[in-house]
């Protein structure tokens, strides 16, 4: 490729993400489309989210000890944070997210309503 020195060493920073661990979200696409949970882990280097009971896959469990049976177990997958939306805990609506100088800190605002998430 001719612009591989341009890019060599080059590592992407973690993004600031507007969603935090404790967010309540709806999922915008995929099979979960519609459905809402809360942001259990976030990733910010990968832009993922893992949401409580949203993108579940079945993982094959062998048996660990003799006389256990093997099982199928459902977990959470991580989903691109772009598949999300933020839930407003003011007015309950899923909005973007802005934020505003208090202080010294930046605080979340709700774009709908302009209430603090």
């Amino acid at each position: 490729m001719p612009n591989e020195e341009k890019f060599k060493g080059f590592q992407a920073k973690p993004l600031i993400m507007n969603i935090k661990k404790g967010d309540n979200v709806i999922m915008l696409s995929g099979k979960d489309r519609g459905k809402k949970g809360k942001v259990l882990f976030i990733f910010p280097a990968e832009n993922k989210v893992v949401v409580e009971g949203l993108n579940l896959v079945a993982r094959h469990q062998r048996p660990r000890k003799e006389g256990q049976r093997g099982q199928i177990v459902h977990k959470e997958r991580a989903v691109n944070a772009s598949a999300v939306q933020l839930i407003c805990p003011k007015c309950g609506e899923p909005t973007r997210v802005g934020s505003r100088k208090v202080g010294k800190n930046r605080v979340r605002i709700c774009k709908k309503c302009g209430g603090e998430v």
